[in-house]
């Protein structure tokens, strides 16, 4: 979902219409009887899609990757699986869920502990900005299921005395093209090398894909204004920057690992109208004289409310009109909701046209690919030279990977 906020008057689309499923039950998915009464306590009428096509499969046994769309129930579709087979082999430290944010490891401990309340279910949550000493406290317990993010279970593996998850028989990473990326990359790699090999693994995702398909299009149907893009971590600032070089804009990336010399080039860049996307985290924007911007896009929600209000300002200034669009997932509902309260009104859904938005999918894919192969080549010149990967460039070395998968339909709507 895209939310706008205007200074004239913006329309709202209706919502896309929600395919009808198949009527089946969770009893008839292989779930445990104890199980599916609890979905009935919790109001889960009937399965949705995700959940109908990979229970079946993880009660078999097998491994699953699931790409669903956001509230589609993807936390019932790995959470209910796990449960019915601690059923059947009760024991400690079963499950490992990963997530790449603490507030998302709370949501799926919630429901964990509801589905599983009335058979006994203890679970852990490990993030970070918690005390360590009750973390490791609750580890000593030994929960059923552990949800973590993966840089603190990392500081437990290493630092809790008889912590192990050598035992472990599922491990699911949610969010899991997040967790897969450079962000995480060397947590990931240990958490591999202590857990056993022997073990069901389940990745969900309501995919990135999406939510850069939905960045291009945006970026497309509003071609030839200036955009400034909020980006979370430096990482994904960079990558993003790097994927929208891929596909021939004209994208630069100010962030908090650029030494201050190429944070100001990336800006006079912007300043001078040759770039026309600026993408950036929030320490980087502060403090520097950033010009009037047609459109701000909150790609990563802001966390702080304050900060959405400091984000948007950067353009409707001396009042010219603007535009702010803010993407939400099903995890940023309350972040959204806190927005709406301190701006006391309720933001419009940005329209889209979804076939649209579906014919760019492939052109995009293929960019983030070529995005990831340099990355990680960023990250490897790290490691040989120890130069920081925001200081190497300003992505301008895409342009040879751009060439290859721009033009067609894209190039055509960025010249309209």
């Amino acid at each position: 979902m895209a939310a706008s906020e205007e200074h004239d008057s913006p329309t709202e689309a209706p919502q896309p219409a929600v395919e009808e499923e198949e009527t089946k039950t969770f009893k008839d998915l292989g779930v445990t009887d104890v199980l599916c009464e609890a979905c009935d306590q919790l109001g889960w009428a009937k399965p949705t899609k995700i959940q109908i096509e990979a229970i079946p499969l993880a009660l078999q046994g097998r491994d699953i990757i699931g790409l669903a769309e956001t509230g589609s129930g993807k936390t019932g579709a790995f959470a209910l699986p796990i449960l019915n087979a601690l059923l059947e082999t009760p024991q400690r430290l079963f499950a490992l869920v990963l997530t790449p944010t603490r507030e998302l490891a709370f949501q799926i401990s919630e429901q964990f502990e509801a589905l599983g309340s009335s058979i006994g279910v203890q679970s852990a949550v490990i993030v970070g900005g918690i005390d360590s000493m009750s973390q490791s406290l609750a580890l000593a317990k030994k929960p059923h299921i552990v949800i973590a993010t993966p840089g603190r279970l990392i500081d437990h593996l290493e630092n809790t005395k008889g912590f192990n998850l050598r035992a472990l028989k599922y491990l699911v990473m949610d969010e899991a093209d997040r967790i897969l990326n450079m962000d995480f990359e060397t947590e990931v790699d240990k958490i591999l090398k202590v857990i056993p090999r022997d073990r069901k693994t389940f990745l969900f995702s309501a995919t990135m894909t999406k939510k850069d398909t939905y960045l291009v299009y945006i970026l497309n149907e509003l071609a030839g204004n200036s955009f400034m893009i909020f980006c979370s971590t430096c990482n994904n600032t960079q990558r993003t920057a790097l994927l929208l070089r891929n596909l021939g804009f004209t994208a630069i990336p100010l962030h908090g690992q650029m030494s201050q010399s190429k944070r100001l080039g990336s800006l006079n860049k912007f300043k001078a109208k040759a770039r026309s996307i600026l993408l950036a985290t929030d320490v980087a924007s502060r403090g520097l004289d950033i010009p009037h911007v047609d459109v701000v896009v909150n790609f990563d929600i802001p966390t702080h409310s304050k900060d959405y209000i400091h984000r948007v300002g950067r353009t409707a200034r001396a009042g010219r009109s603007g535009k702010a669009i803010t993407f939400v997932t099903q995890y940023d509902v309350e972040l959204f909701q806190r927005i709406e309260h301190l701006i006391g009104k309720k933001l419009p859904v940005f329209p889209t046209h979804d076939d649209e938005v579906m014919m760019l999918t492939e052109r995009v894919t293929e960019a983030q690919r070529f995005a990831r192969m340099e990355l990680r080549e960023h990250g490897e010149k790290k490691k040989r030279t120890r130069e920081d990967v925001g200081d190497n460039d300003d992505t301008e070395g895409a342009i040879g990977v751009r060439n290859k998968v721009a033009g067609g339909k894209m190039r055509k709507r960025r010249g309209r």
